[in-house]
Formats: structure tokens, sequence, C-alpha cells
């Protein structure tokens, strides 16, 4: 006879059975059949794991290198496309395609093959101008990323390999841009190649020879544009590619750096995994900004070949201008005076031109590429940073940040005084001047400005810390006394004015020992010292515990620790301790 608990519930009845779960489908069977026979011979599963479980924080200003990566992916699927009809050859050829202003006019085969994509072949002008678009847009993201690492201090270490990395990524996608747009053969394209034959044959010593090699003999020769092109769509690709694989990786290997705020410390990333969340919106981004770009070839033209026409050495062209990143390279030729040419035991030295066009980019990009070194030693600071500094708080970088895109400003729009002398109906000499003067006056006006607007902020968060936020609300004592009510900030705002580290100058020495031995190093280290006064002698310290717990009893309190120290600094501790401090 069976006995039935009645006092068991219903959802316990079942309680010590055997889960039973659906079997895995055919499908499913398969795919992770594959995926052990992959993992049994080359074990990425491991890695694998890893890289889908690490976690990335969410904010805006991280999409910027996301976008460059993205647009860097689009040029390489429509520079694929464009390989299939592009004829990088010098030969001569008669144009007989669609086009017809050009019909029957001699051209060159790369030329022809580029007018062919733009008119005869489906979709070939909307792929042509996505490449060209895209990367414009590489390059911009890839500047606007660079500058958000170096303002915000994520160069810092244990990054300054990966920062280095940025800059040979920038400098070559420069070169890369510029050997693209060089290819199709047309009137502006040429007389790129042709001032870059004059670029190289400034070279001291060597420049003749340099442009010998490269244009396999005199100018123009047939041999440049075949190798442009290898370049173009073999070598250059495959660095930028391993760049940025190693970028990514290190990028993932590291700590990602975040922003300040609760819960974030230098020892622990607040975001989301890669698997699901963070690979779902990277992989919706990504169609997002190949959208985008396809969006904007279609409606915005960009370099339209057919107007220049094929390129011929004789005519001698007004109002070319470059893309717009190497503006500044040019208007660095144009500024510089033509008394830096020189003839000395029957030679010429054309300084005029070499500086600008073969020093100014490596010089530029290897001052980027030495600053992480630079500031470290110079600060002494040797830890690792995974919380990202706000710009305000480190005001001598953000003022040189400044100063350096001051100077490039100025030189890329010095690209285009001849544009303005035209347009404006002004002296191309006076121009000329103003932007020589403003090369060397405006960045340092750049800077001091910056610099006492981040000191201001500063002192605003100070305040705004130490008396709380204005309620625009007044009241009224017994007394018949009026102020304002200030509503204190929580604990959350507070964290974010206050978490940065305290820095402080370092102190000059004596140079010498106890028995007046001058020490070999005491010169560098005096420089240091100075050096270190420059970046943080104004700097505000951060709210203290003491100066928050004062202002919140008594805000005459604060006023009293803020005299306190600064007697300390100018009479030593001694002497400021007879004031009384609390």
């Amino acid at each position: 006879m069976t006995t039935i608990d009645n006092t068991r519930p219903a959802d316990g009845l079942r309680a010590g059975d055997a889960r039973v779960t659906a079997p895995p489908s055919a499908g499913a069977k398969k795919l992770g059949g594959v995926a052990g026979w992959v993992d049994d011979r080359l074990g990425p599963a491991k890695g694998v794991n890893y890289l889908m479980k690490k976690v990335f924080p969410d904010h805006w200003s991280f999409m910027l290198g996301e976008i460059a990566m993205y647009s860097m992916i689009v040029c390489l699927l429509t520079g694929v496309f464009l390989t299939f009809w592009f004829v990088p050859s010098a030969g001569h050829t008669t144009y007989d395609g669609s086009y017809v202003p050009l019909q029957g006019v001699q051209m060159s085969e790369a030329y022809a093959s580029s007018l062919r994509i733009s008119f005869d072949i489906k979709g070939g002008l909307l792929i042509r101008q996505m490449h060209h678009w895209a990367a414009l847009m590489f390059i911009v993201a890839l500047s606007a990323h660079m500058l958000r690492v170096f303002f915000t201090g994520a160069f810092r270490k244990p990054r300054e390999l990966n920062w280095v990395i940025g800059c040979i990524l920038s400098m070559l996608a420069l070169i890369e841009g510029f050997a693209g747009y060089s290819l199709p053969d047309d009137l502006l394209s040429g007389t790129g190649l042709r001032a870059a034959e004059g670029f190289m044959q400034s070279a001291p010593v060597i420049g003749s020879y340099l442009a010998f090699m490269v244009f396999d003999g005199p100018f123009p020769g047939e041999a440049i544009i075949p190798r442009l092109f290898s370049v173009h769509v073999l070598l250059l690709p495959a660095i930028l590619i391993g760049l940025f694989t190693a970028h990514i990786v290190m990028v993932a290997v590291q700590k990602h750096t975040q922003f300040p705020g609760p819960g974030r410390t230098n020892n622990n990333v607040v975001g989301f995994p890669v698997m699901p969340v963070y690979a779902a919106k990277a992989g919706g981004f990504f169609f997002i900004v190949f959208g985008f770009l396809a969006v904007v070839a279609a409606m915005v033209q960009i370099n339209a070949i057919w107007v220049y026409g094929p390129y011929d050495p004789s005519p001698v062209t007004a109002g070319s201008q470059p893309d717009w990143y190497m503006g500044f390279a040019d208007g660095a030729l144009r500024l510089l005076p033509g008394w830096l040419e020189f003839h000395a035991f029957g030679y010429t030295l054309s300084l005029n031109v070499a500086i600008g066009a073969l020093g100014l980019i490596p010089v530029m990009y290897g001052a980027m590429a030495a600053y992480p070194f630079i500031e470290s030693w110079v600060t002494g600071d040797k830890r690792e940073h995974h919380l990202l500094d706000r710009p305000r708080n480190q005001a001598t970088r953000t003022g040189l940040g400044v100063a350096a895109l001051t100077f490039y400003g100025v030189l890329m729009f010095a690209a285009a005084n001849d544009i303005m002398a035209i347009k404006l109906h002004m002296s191309i000499n006076d121009i000329t001047y103003f932007f020589r003067a403003a090369t060397f006056v405006l960045p340092v006006v750049a800077f001091w400005v910056t610099r006492r607007i981040c000191l201001s902020l500063q002192r605003a968060d100070r305040n705004l810390v130490l008396h709380g936020r204005e309620t625009g609300r007044i009241v009224r004592t017994a007394e018949g006394k009026f102020f304002e009510a200030h509503e204190p900030l929580d604990e959350y705002t507070r964290w974010t004015l206050v978490q940065h580290d305290p820095q402080e100058p370092l102190q000059l020495t004596s140079g010498v020992d106890a028995h007046g031995v001058a020490s070999p190093a005491g010169g560098k280290r005096n420089l240091r010292a100075r050096l270190s006064r420059f970046y943080f002698q104004d700097n505000l310290l951060p709210v203290t515990p003491a100066e928050l717990a004062a202002a919140h009893h008594d805000g005459h309190s604060t006023e009293h620790l803020e005299a306190i120290e600064a007697a300390e600094e100018t009479y030593g501790e001694e002497t400021a301790g007879i004031t009384g401090r609390p």
C-alpha cells in the first residue's frame, strides 16, 4: 500500500530527481567537434576565454580608437575592390571611355583606369569615394584618439610603448595617404609628386641620389607609380595592420584605463565584458561607421580627378592644395625664409626646403614619442597609472598640448596663404609675415591662457568641494544677516574632484655633499628640479579631509588652514606652527 505525504508542497515533489537537459542539436555537436579539434592542435581556448571575459570600461571617448580601426577596415575592403581594375602603370594610352570631355586625350594607364573605375564600373565611384573618405576619417579619428590619450595622461606607465606605437601609426598614416592620392596620376597628384621630388633633392649631400633612386631616373619617369602601388597596397598596410594588432594585444594584456569615479581604482576595471555586451556594441558600431562613410561618399564628392585632367609636367598649376593632414608641412615650406639657402664650395644647401619638407615630420613625431619618458623623468613618477587624469588637474601638460595644437594650426592655415590673398584681396607677403610671427607668438599665448584656465578650474573645483553648490536661496538670520545657502556635494561627485594625487615640485639642492664636494649629477638634478617647478609650481592641492571638516564646521576655518599652509611654504613649519595649526 502506497502512503502519500500530503504535507509535502507540490514544488518539492521532484526535488530529488535529476535535472533533465535537452540534448545539443546536430549543428552544435558539429561546431563543438570542430572547436575541440582546433583546440587540441592549437590550444586557443584559454586565450579566447580570457579575451571574452576581458572587461572594458564604458565611455564615449574610447570610441575614437574604434572609429580609427573601423575606418582602416573600410579602407582595406574598398581598396581590395579598387585593385581589381586599377592599372598601376605610367604607360601611355588614349582614353576612349564614357567621359566625353577627355575622349581621345593622351594619358597614363593609371589615370585611364581611375576614370574607368569612376564612370564605367558599377559602384566604382562610390567605392572610390568611400576609400578616400575612410582614409580621411582614419587619420581624423586616430589624431583625436591620440589627443584624448595625451590630455588624460593615458600614455603613462605601463603604456609608453603603446604611445610610441600610436605615434608611428599616425606618421605612417600620413605617408600612406600621400601614396594613395598620388596613384591616379591626375594633374593634382602629379603636382604633389613633383613637389615630393623637390623635397628629396633638398636633402643635404644625398638629395639627388635619393630622388634618382626613388623615381628610377629623372622626374617623372615610369617607375614611380608601380612602386607607389606596391608601397600603398602591400608594404604600408602590412606594417599598419601589424602595429594595430600589437596595439590591441597590449590593450588586452594591460588593464584598460578608466576615468576616475567611485569604486574605480588602479587595481580594478569597472565596465562590461567583451562577450556578450562589448562585442555586440562594437559590432553594431562598426556598421554605423560603415554606413556613415557610405552615405558621405554617396552624397559628398571628393577628389574629382576628371576635372584636373592627366598630369603633364609642363603646366604650372596655382591653388593646388594637399589633403588636410599634409597641410602643416606645406605651410612650413611657405613660411621658411629664402635666406636659409646657402651656397658653399660649389654646393647648394637648401635648408629653406629641407627643414619643412624632410625634418619637420620626424622631429614632431619624435618629440611626441619621447614625451612620456620626458614627463616621467621630470616628475619622478615611476608608478603604474590606470586611472586617467582630468586635464585641468595637469595644467602644464594641458597647456603644452594646446600650444602644440596651436603651432600645428598656424602651419596648416599658412598652407592656404595664396587662397587667402586672392579671396580677401590682401598682400600675400603681409599674410606670410603674420603667420611667421604667429608661429612663435601664438603657441606661447595659447600655453599661458590654457594654463591659467586650468588653474582657475582647479580653484573652482576646490571651492565647490569646500563650500558646496550654490542653491540661489537667500537666508536671513535672526540677527538680520543675509547669506546664500549652499548645498553640500554628494560623496560620489566630491570623490571625482578630490581623488587626484597631490603634486608638488622637487626642491633645488646645493649640488655639493657634506664635505663640500660637488656632485657629478648635481647639474642634472637641479635641471630636473627647475622643470618640476615649471610643471607643478602653481597647481592646487586636492582638498584634504581636515579642510573639508573645517569647512563644514566653520567656513572661516578653511581660510585659516590655507593661511597656515602658505606660511609653512614661506617661513618653514616651525614658524608656521606658532599660529596654532589644528
